[in-house]
């Protein structure tokens, strides 16, 4: 009989499907970790949340372990490497808090509108003050959607029953299937300038922090709304602060932010215009009880063999015997990541050419990785090896893989074509030796790159002192120079140089490179 422990407060349906389906469930939401590490070695299967802490000391001890199932989105709190390097599974429930989100950032938008929050406290004070909280209504309003996953799309299909215009920008998402839900999409900028109100559903990463700006503040609309039930970060704080003082923005509603719990006596908890709740995205009854049942479903169902659902690290699992060709999954997932930081446009179609007998094999879980690697950044939803398909396939994103024989230079080479609506790019990587991952070629640029950490990349005049004016300016902002890698095809002509650094580049230093004479397309990567 399998075994399961229960160490966070799942909701109980979980303990009644599992026990129905034959398994002993203990249920002991708040173990101490340390009486966790006691008894642990007896299960087979470990249910949390986000309270307890699997750590690799507490995988270290997991001698019957194969599968850790995380009631939720997010697997922070899980150890991938120690799970996965142990054989275990590790499963979440990706879409459990979709429409409990949704339903929130409408409950935050109607708020924010119409003053609710400020009106009840002004009542309950003692006070009538109806002019001093009139308020706006949606219907004819141009909803601005930054983000159109599937929180994206549910808050657009609730905000056309209001009446209100949805425009919205994706860089994964189709033109078909955004006007089979009535969006029309639209470049970032536009957006900006368009929308009454703008609401974000895109995952926090270098890309999109302070998404919303002081310099991306003053392209929207005077009085705009802003709205942020996704990640703290994605708007800058002391920037939306002053653009309220000024009323460049009328209102804002969050759910999230930068520190958690923030500053609650700091000038954006306390703004007036500012309607604030403690992360309540996804504190539903229904979404933890759709979390708990998914969960348990999934696991009774790996224990029963009938598939695997929901897992994080199934995939890698599976590569991962495969000593030699586990490097390549990894390159894979570099290929999607770093295009997704580099493009332009609104992908259309992904390309593969896999070069070498070698890779033949294993295309389906390659392929899945570049998708992965593409889609972790465009995403709020967890991106796995097991997802990936889906979720491109939802997104409209079609997939062509090709087989071609070994490579003149390179014995396994994998060639990756990203075609948007404004261009075309490619990334090709191979691996030398047993683990040494290299990217090769980037669109007609021969080079030897390693991806890893930060990198600037930036396109140039190929001419003395070019690089030393760019090394000049990262020396100067304190950020050291791990390696280098260089493109070209004529002396005199543009060349791309590629720097991998120490330390995160931020957008002064960007400028900076960028104002340099004969250097354009400055972009800072990081895997």
């Amino acid at each position: 009989m399998k075994k399961i422990i229960i160490t966070d407060s799942v909701d109980k349906k979980s303990v009644i499907i599992l026990e129905n389906a034959g398994f002993q469930v203990t249920y002991q939401p708040g173990m101490p970790k340390d009486e966790i590490k006691k008894v642990i070695k007896d299960y087979n299967g470990l249910i949390v949340r986000s309270d307890t802490q699997v750590t690799p000391d507490l995988i270290e001890l997991m001698d019957n372990m194969e599968v850790i199932g995380r009631a939720g989105a997010g697997v922070d709190n899980i150890n991938l490497e120690a799970a996965t390097r142990k054989g275990i599974i590790v499963m979440n429930t990706p879409g459990g808090n979709t429409v409990s989100t949704a339903e929130h950032t409408m409950a935050l938008m109607l708020s924010m509108c119409r003053n609710v929050p400020q009106a009840n406290q002004s009542l309950r004070a003692g006070k009538w003050d109806r002019k001093k909280y009139k308020g706006t209504e949606l219907q004819g309003k141009v909803l601005g959607i930054i983000g159109l996953g599937k929180i994206g799309r549910e808050v657009a299909i609730r905000s056309k029953a209001f009446g209100m215009e949805i425009i919205g920008f994706d860089p994964v998402l189709s033109e078909e299937v955004a006007s089979k839900l009535g969006i029309k999409l639209l470049d970032l900028d536009s957006v900006f300038a368009k929308s009454d109100i703008i609401t974000v559903h895109v995952p926090l990463s270098s890309e999109t922090k302070n998404l919303l700006s002081e310099e991306t503040i003053a392209k929207c609309k005077d009085g705009v709304k802003i709205i942020n039930c996704a990640r703290g970060g994605i708007v800058d704080e002391a920037a939306l602060v002053k653009a309220l003082d000024s009323g460049k923005v009328s209102g804002a509603a969050f759910d999230v932010y930068v520190s958690e719990p923030p500053d609650f006596n700091g000038a954006f908890i306390q703004h007036p215009k500012v309607v604030t709740t403690p992360h309540l995205g996804a504190s539903t009854d229904e979404a933890q009880e759709k979390v708990a049942i998914q969960i348990a479903e999934q696991i009774v169902d790996l224990f029963n063999q009938k598939g695997v659902r929901g897992a994080v690290n199934a995939a890698a699992i599976e590569s991962g015997s495969n000593k030699e060709f586990e490097p390549y999954v990894k390159l894979a997932e570099d290929l999607g990541s770093l295009h997704s930081q580099l493009h332009k446009g609104q992908l259309k179609k992904i390309n593969i050419n896999y070069s070498g007998e070698m890779l033949h094999n294993f295309t389906t879980l390659l392929s899945t990785a570049v998708l992965k690697g593409f889609l972790s950044k465009k995403l709020t939803a967890g991106v796995n090896l097991i997802n990936a398909p889906f979720l491109a396939k939802e997104m409209g994103i079609s997939l062509n893989e090709t087989k071609s024989s070994a490579n003149l230079n390179y014995t396994n080479l994998m060639t990756v074509e990203f075609i948007t609506d404004k261009e075309t790019r490619s990334f090709a990587g191979t691996v030398f030796g047993n683990n040494e991952r290299r990217i090769v070629y980037i669109d007609k640029y021969h080079l030897e790159l390693k991806p890893e950490g930060h990198m600037l990349f930036y396109y140039n005049i190929d001419k003395p002192g070019m690089l030393a004016n760019v090394g000049k300016i990262l020396a100067e902002a304190n950020i050291n120079i791990a390696g280098l890698s260089l493109g070209r095809f004529e002396i005199g002509k543009e060349a791309l140089t590629v720097i991998n650094v120490d330390s995160e580049i931020n957008k002064e230093v960007l400028n900076s490179i960028l104002s340099v004479s004969g250097v354009h397309s400055v972009s800072a990567i990081s895997l």
